[in-house]
């Protein structure tokens, strides 16, 4: 048994979430044994958005030192709150935050893990993406792996769906069986969703409940402009980032609403319906899945009980379930998820799934700070 901690910042920039995991092998075992959730405040989320958009080198390299105290601080407030010794860790895995990211050429993510190693004194294993990028792939999704190893149903297919910034969707034929499993970004999560209400109301960090999308109405004109983008016909393999669904992509959404005489809640229901669409049409599209193989939804928008009811209205009668009923808080999953990745890298074994990335075949990924 190996005891970790896994860090991860998403592209929707809510906060940075830690999972305490136990992992073990054969068969592949992350059993989660403490999380935490803490929310960017304002000025760090800020920070970071001017670093993306308009930072020089100096800002760059500010930021990744930052994050990594931010990191690090967040890694030992959770081993204070799981009363376990830093000493009793094998390794703490961090993803990092996502400043660029352009499928198939770079990929770049801050917060320095040797920063995180002073402070935490353990082992870091980083930079999980720039591997697979090199190898021809796009460096993401990378939850798959842990999707077909871990939470597959043992015994027939399941689709798993990740609603972060980016929503992205695995098809597992069963647990443990790579071959066939496929994998990739459907488009925006609830990143746009968001961006649009922080947008029209600052006061909002999110749509909690999905209670301005149910007060407003989707409009088909502004839904067929957004759907239009090249990207939704792509064929996977594919991924995306903030790069083409992000803050210019949010104001032209909110642009065109008021164009057409909708409502701020208007836009907000468009955008929560643009994460629906998508979602829905890329599995019809591109999944193998039998049409009684489970939805199996988790992260933040699992939260969205406006997304969540529309998701499971579109797939009818597919079953849709929350990842926390069959197996713990879904918003802990992806902090897990690059944990039982730093075990892999750690053990010498690859972390990717080529069906879903594009790589040119399997690849340990990421790299190892001594503590």
């Amino acid at each position: 048994m190996t005891l970790a901690v896994g860090v991860m910042s998403g592209t929707s920039l809510d906060g940075v979430s830690t999972a305490l995991v136990r992992l073990s092998d054969t068969p592949p075992h992350a059993e989660l044994v403490a999380f935490r959730s803490e929310p960017y405040s304002a000025a760090e989320r800020g920070q970071i958005l001017d670093t993306i958009a308009r930072g020089n080198t100096r800002d760059v390299a500010m930021l990744h030192v930052a994050l990594g105290e931010r990191f690090a601080g967040a890694v030992l407030q959770l081993l204070a709150r799981a009363r376990v010794a830093p000493r009793d860790l094998g390794f703490v895995a961090s993803h990092g935050q996502t400043v660029w990211h352009e499928p198939g050429r770079a990929t770049l993510q801050l917060g320095d893990p040797a920063v995180i190693a002073e402070r935490v004194g353990v082992q870091v294993v980083s930079d999980f993406r720039a591997r697979d990028v090199a190898a021809g792939g796009q460096g993401a999704p990378l939850v798959p792996l842990a999707d077909v190893l871990l939470f597959g149903h043992p015994d027939r297919g399941r689709l798993l769906l990740n609603l972060g910034g980016i929503a992205n969707v695995t098809w597992v034929p069963r647990r443990g069986v790579t071959d066939g499993a496929m994998a990739f970004d459907t488009g925006p999560g609830v990143g746009i969703i968001d961006a649009v209400t922080r947008r029209l109301d600052p006061s909002l960090p999110f749509d909690r409940d999905g209670a301005r999308a149910r007060r407003g109405r989707a409009l088909p004109a502004v839904l067929d402009a957004l759907l239009a983008d090249a990207y939704f016909a792509a064929q996977p393999p594919k991924s995306t980032g903030r790069e083409r669904f992000g803050p210019e992509f949010a104001d032209r959404l909110i642009s065109l609403t008021q164009q057409a005489g909708g409502s701020d809640d208007d836009a907000i229901a468009t955008a929560t319906t643009l994460t629906i669409e998508t979602v829905t049409a890329a599995i019809a599209r591109w999944m193998p899945a039998a049409k009684d193989d489970a939805l199996v939804i988790s992260g933040g928008g699992a939260r969205n009980p406006a997304l969540v009811e529309g998701l499971a209205k579109r797939l009818h009668p597919r079953p849709v379930e929350q990842f926390d009923k069959l197996f713990f808080d879904g918003e802990a999953k992806e902090a897990l998820v690059f944990a039982f990745l730093g075990y892999l890298t750690l053990h010498g074994r690859p972390g990717n799934l080529p069906a879903a990335t594009g790589a040119r075949g399997p690849r340990v990924l990421g790299r190892i700070t001594p503590a």
